[in-house]
């Protein structure tokens, strides 16, 4: 892009182009990883990134690019990756046990960010040896290795239900329903946004930096680029032994300092070695960071939600990249690089106290395990699965003495009932009764409920059966079951 133009705002939307698909489509492909076999929709979508690299070298090699069409291949390419983002990271938990998913995870990122520290500083050499359209080539022959590794792949998933498949559009409302009544996940996306807007101004930049201010031609840039990835190899290999002296809380403020000194340094220093080291330091901080970010959603949310969960991560993460980058590149338009450099670290201070209160890995000590509540209460009529809404009442007799505390409890319920596919729900008390309280929830299908039923992890369970031991009475409490009786 600095080859075709030398607008700083054009340049930035590099940048918007690579990680806006991801804010389009994060929840989009994580609910159609938690849907599809996650097996078939990666070796679809290496095959889009492939026939879209294709084109961008045609197009290239023949000299008829442009900047926008730069930007438009961009986009698709980055849809590709968007799309199969959540089913890559969904797969690891499948691959390894819980206790190793930490370690798997920074593997993980490792592995990506040792292709980030090699791949620019070849493609730099080679786009200076013989051009930007050969590169291309290179890269989108790349993707057929990974769908071949695909193909052999036999996968083996942990969950599997047997229920039918949920529609994508209902499984998006499912898990737009999840992260609404998850407030551990909630404090997650919430750390998750406010930095990386700031830290988006290194990536934007960068560019400018190496161009402008460094003089630095393609493979300057490539090495610069491979320093972040470089040190983002060295925080992976450290990770774990800074997890065991810092909590993930820590561990992240610690990071968001040494980007601010990242920041600070691109803006005012031009020695070439000194930007570079103060990169490595911003990729230790970098993947410091996000794996802790990773680590943290994973261990949060339940198997059967998992890949929409870490689509809406990634449509945070990466949507604030996008919107970032785009601001940030026009603030260096309007007032300089330095300056947007200076602001970008000023913003990342500031926003230290203010994201600190969310915490991270709260509902990590949860078991997420499923509870195998599949009992499926009786039915005597005839009715489709997909008939509905279904009203669920359960009578309780309850000591007056211990109301004021049942309340408090069945209100937690309350949240794992919401968040588990019910979308409406209550409590009542009857007036000439003052033992008897009437629980009401409301689900939008009879599937749906009996989806409910799978849905219970061992956690919910225990705040299931913190209620019931309010319970008074030989028997257990009466539970009703009530479709919507429509005009046929």
């Amino acid at each position: 892009m600095t080859s075709l133009t030398t607008s700083p705002f054009l340049i930035a939307l590099m940048q918007t182009a690579a990680t806006l698909p991801v804010l389009v489509f994060g929840l989009f492909a994580g609910a159609i990883a938690d849907v599809f076999d996650r097996r078939r929709l990666l070796i679809f979508w290496q095959g889009w990134m492939l026939v879209t690299a294709l084109v961008l070298s045609g197009l290239t090699l023949f000299g008829v690019i442009a900047p926008w069409m730069l930007l438009a291949l961009t986009f698709l390419l980055s849809v590709g990756n968007a799309m199969s983002g959540p089913a890559w990271q969904a797969i690891v938990p499948e691959l390894v046990p819980r206790s190793e998913l930490p370690t798997a995870i920074a593997l993980n990122s490792a592995g990506f960010n040792l292709a980030r520290a090699v791949g620019p500083a070849l493609g730099g050499l080679l786009v200076a040896a013989v051009g930007g359209g050969v590169v291309f080539l290179i890269n989108s022959l790349s993707f057929i290795a990974v769908i071949m590794m695909l193909y052999r792949w036999h996968r083996q998933p942990h969950y599997t239900s047997a229920l039918p498949a949920e529609m994508v559009v209902g499984a998006i409302r499912a898990g737009l329903r999840y992260v609404q009544f998850a407030p551990a996940l909630q404090g997650i996306l919430i750390r998750a946004f406010f930095p990386t807007i700031c830290i988006s101004a290194l990536w934007a930049l960068l560019p400018l930096v190496a161009h402008k201010d460094l003089n630095q031609g393609a493979l300057g840039y490539g090495i610069l680029n491979g320093c972040l990835g470089f040190g983002a190899v060295i925080g992976a290999a450290l990770l774990p032994r800074l997890r065991q002296r810092f909590s993930a809380d820590w561990l992240v403020v610690i990071a968001t300092l040494i980007f601010t000194l990242t920041l600070l340094t691109l803006a005012y220093v031009h020695a070439v070695a000194l930007v570079m080291i103060a990169l490595v330091l911003g990729g230790i901080a970098w993947i410091s960071m996000t794996s802790c970010f990773n680590i943290a959603v994973q261990f949060s949310v339940p198997t059967w939600v998992q890949a929409r969960a870490l689509g809406t991560y990634q449509m945070v993460f990466q949507g604030s990249l996008a919107l970032g980058s785009a601001m940030w590149g026009f603030v260096a338009e309007s007032i300089g690089t330095s300056s947007a450099l200076l602001y970008a670290a000023i913003g990342l201070l500031l926003g230290i106290p203010t994201v600190l209160r969310y915490r991270l890995m709260r509902g990590a000590t949860s078991d997420l395990t499923p509870a195998l509540d599949r009992t499926e209460p009786q039915v005597v009529i005839e009715f489709r699965l997909e008939e509905g809404p279904v009203l669920v009442t359960v009578e309780y007799r309850i000591n007056p003495a211990q109301a004021k505390t049942f309340i408090e409890k069945i209100h937690v319920l309350r949240v794992v009932r919401l968040r588990d596919g019910a979308v409406r729900w209550g409590i009542f008390h009857d007036i000439a009764d003052p033992t008897r309280y009437l629980e009401t929830f409301v689900v939008e299908s009879w599937l749906e409920h009996l989806r409910q039923h799978e849905r219970v992890t061992v956690a919910d369970r225990a705040v299931r059966d913190q209620v019931l031991a309010f319970h008074q009475g030989s028997e257990p409490p009466i539970v009703s079951h009530m479709i919507y009786a429509a005009r046929r």
